[in-house]
């Protein structure tokens, strides 16, 4: 466990949050998703929390472990074709994970899904948080397109709204 890490995110307040996503870039992100959803029969999250706090912390769990924690939480695992992904950013780290479903996750790979973080975390680098999330969206949804094209009915299962811990 790194000192720095540990000050690092008992720093960061939810105020840094609302800073670089604040509501209209939030309803922006919704959109993208609303509109991603008619390209593909997929599900897409989108989760930023500040920083960590108290137990996870202090457990030192990194971006990846959380993801997957709010992925069973959030239930993206639970959709009727296994292609729920979520996008999860943790500001304090400035790391970015994609969750997938298994059904997405075997047609992509962790190559594909990590090559589409790094993009994002450039961006988010450069301080474009709101393009860095919105071109993530649609690299995550070029992906369920090409495997999981709209047809028919398909719900949409999950709420679009990004969720902000």
């Amino acid at each position: 466990m790194s000192i720095g890490r540990i000050i690092r995110h008992l720093l960061q307040h939810h105020w840094r949050v609302r800073q670089v996503f604040p509501k209209s870039v939030l309803d922006r992100i919704e959109q993208a998703i609303k509109q991603s959803e008619r390209t593909h029969s997929g599900q897409v999250r989108f989760v930023v929390e500040g920083a960590l706090d108290g137990r996870p912390l202090f457990r030192n769990q990194h971006a990846r472990e959380r993801a997957l924690d709010l992925f069973s939480h959030l239930r993206i695992w639970d959709t009727a074709h296994n292609n729920g992904v979520l996008i999860y950013l943790l500001l304090a780290d400035r790391d970015v994970e994609i969750i997938a479903d298994r059904g997405i996750d075997a047609k992509v790979g962790a190559a594909g899904w990590e090559a589409i973080c790094r993009a994002m975390e450039a961006a988010f680098g450069s301080g474009e948080f709101e393009r860095g999330a919105i071109d993530g969206i649609a690299a995550v949804s070029r992906e369920l397109a090409k495997h999981y094209p709209p047809g028919g009915a398909h719900p949409n299962e999950l709420p679009d709204t990004p969720v902000v811990m």
